[in-house]
């Protein structure tokens, strides 16, 4: 189901619907936004019922306490629990991550918000339960071998270049099943030559420098960054979407340059992924950005280096890689989540 049927579903409820329990939050939290959903779960239904959702700028905000209850008071929402999804992972019970604007702790939380019962997981996790409800008209294909007719099998890898760089396996099963991963932790890994160039120069602020650093918004302005040093050439852009819109627009050569190297890292980075996890049932690329740049991407050498993998070129050459719009991916998945491990009595 699309995320369009499901809103459908949402605005055309009445009171005669009824649904399995009470109503619930899911909140998929980044670095940059915070995406809240009232949802419900219908008999008979396998996909969550969005009821209400909402979209807010983290830095606008003291916490996610705030958030929450303003999207409560927008909404009239009258809900007792929150499924959070979020990047980074919890540890004696605060959600750890130098992304996020402010400290997380569930057990605050629920104090401030007035709620009875949060559950965590991680962002991307939540992501790739979501990917499970996308139908074809939800993707844009950046490589797909198949045809029309043909069904992805096996598993899954969602990746997500944003404020960080999240990376989620959906296994392959009737019973579904994801794998939560810190792969954008993974060792840069650079040819000869311009990059190896740019990773020197990454290389002197951090000897450890991962896929996140540059592979993300942050990471964005770190190339370009290096790239303006290398050519001794002042920087102009200070914000990763001014750098991809002159790029998209061909206006600056730095940027070009620097979305050429964000591209063709992207590549070979999916393309260790896939084979990492066995990735035959494809590659779902979500952020925000990316939707943006997809007609760079198209004519950069992404796909080249996605191949580029020796003896492995013909495995990779059947693996689809599409762009799918964040948008009400991870409220989804974590209702989804949530409405399995419920159906298994893992929850209260």
């Amino acid at each position: 189901m699309s995320f369009g049927a499901t809103q459908e579903a949402a605005k055309s409820l009445g009171t005669t619907v009824s649904f399995s329990g009470e109503p619930f939050l899911a909140a998929d939290v980044g670095g940059t936004h915070a995406r809240i959903g009232l949802m419900a779960f219908r008999p008979g239904q396998s996909t969550p019922v969005v009821l209400a959702y909402h979209v807010y700028k983290c830095a606008e905000y003291a916490g996610l306490e705030a958030i929450v209850r303003v999207f409560c008071d927008e909404t009239a929402a009258k809900a007792y629990r929150l499924v959070l999804a979020c990047a980074g992972f919890l540890h004696e019970g605060n959600v750890v991550n130098s992304n996020l604007q402010w400290p997380i702790v569930p057990a605050a939380l629920e104090k401030a918000a007035g709620l009875r019962d949060i559950i965590v997981l991680n962002d991307f996790e939540a992501l790739a339960y979501g990917t499970a409800y996308l139908d074809a008209g939800s993707v844009t294909p950046l490589h797909n071998p198949r045809r029309e007719e043909e069904t992805a099998t096996g598993s899954v890898v969602i990746v997500g270049p944003g404020t960080g760089l999240g990376v989620a396996v959906r296994l392959p099963g009737a019973q579904l099943k994801v794998l939560a991963t810190e792969a954008g932790h993974i060792q840069l890994a650079a040819r000869v030559g311009r990059e190896q160039r740019v990773l020197a120069e990454l290389t002197q602020d951090d000897t450890h420098v991962p896929y996140d650093h540059v592979l993300s918004g942050p990471g964005l302005l770190r190339l370009y960054g290096a790239l303006c040093r290398i050519k001794q050439l002042p920087v102009v852009f200070h914000e990763p979407a001014a750098i991809t819109a002159a790029a998209c627009a061909g206006t600056n050569a730095v940027a070009v340059e620097t979305l050429q190297l964000f591209c063709g890292w992207l590549g070979s980075f999916l393309g260790d992924l896939a084979m990492l996890y066995g990735a035959t049932g494809g590659i779902y690329l979500a952020g925000g950005f990316l939707s943006r740049m997809t007609a760079f991407v198209e004519k950069s050498t992404f796909t080249s280096r996605f191949l580029d993998k020796g003896v492995m070129r013909p495995f990779l050459q059947t693996i689809p890689v599409h762009v799918v719009d964040h948008a009400q991916l991870g409220v989804i998945g974590a209702a989804s989540w949530l409405m399995i491990r419920e159906a298994e009595g893992k929850t209260a």
